[in-house]
């Protein structure tokens, strides 16, 4: 895989960690963590919630836009970029218009709620609460996002597993 691939998914789907296997098999390439860009913003930050406009829609866009751009800049330097981040709904169309490089893979790692959650209840950090919750954020991954690119159940799946089908259906996860 050359170019950049996109893995996303809602939060505790195992984006990180697919991420960085993935980057890892390949024999040149860089893991760009979209999160990353967030956490930049010192003062001034807005979090996305649901339904957020305005300054907080604003900064993710900026977000992606910086995250696609540093992308695109490991591949104009010979890298597959592996971007990992949540970027669900009309966003990811969006998303994929913001990467100029050639080709563009999408991967969307959809494991069910359940599993989502088993996930969430296991990891130090925490990523839902009143904002979001998982259904919620499972829902709009699965009513609201473009069937575009190559999308995995992996609940049962290990990292190792997850990886292999990627790279197996690479084609399949070729947008352009």
């Amino acid at each position: 895989m050359k170019g950049v691939v996109l893995v996303t998914g809602v939060m505790a789907a195992g984006k990180s960690t697919v991420a960085q296997a993935l980057a890892s098999r390949l024999p040149r390439a860089a893991h760009v963590r979209g999160d990353v860009f967030r956490r930049m913003i010192v003062s001034g930050r807005e979090e996305y919630v649901p339904g957020a406009g305005g300054e907080a829609e604003a900064q993710l866009l900026l977000r992606y836009r910086l995250s696609a751009a540093t992308a695109d800049a490991y591949a104009e330097a010979g890298f597959t970029a592996v971007v990992q981040d949540v970027v669900l709904g009309p966003a990811l169309r969006t998303y994929v218009g913001l990467v100029r490089t050639r080709p563009l893979y999408v991967v969307v790692l959809a494991p069910d709620a359940t599993a989502v959650a088993a996930r969430e209840a296991g990891r130090d950090k925490t990523g839902y609460g009143a904002a979001w919750t998982v259904a919620g954020l499972d829902g709009e991954l699965r009513a609201r996002t473009p069937r575009i690119g190559l999308w995995l159940d992996t609940a049962e799946w290990t990292v190792g597993e997850t990886v292999e089908a990627i790279l197996a259906g690479r084609e399949r996860a070729r947008v352009v």
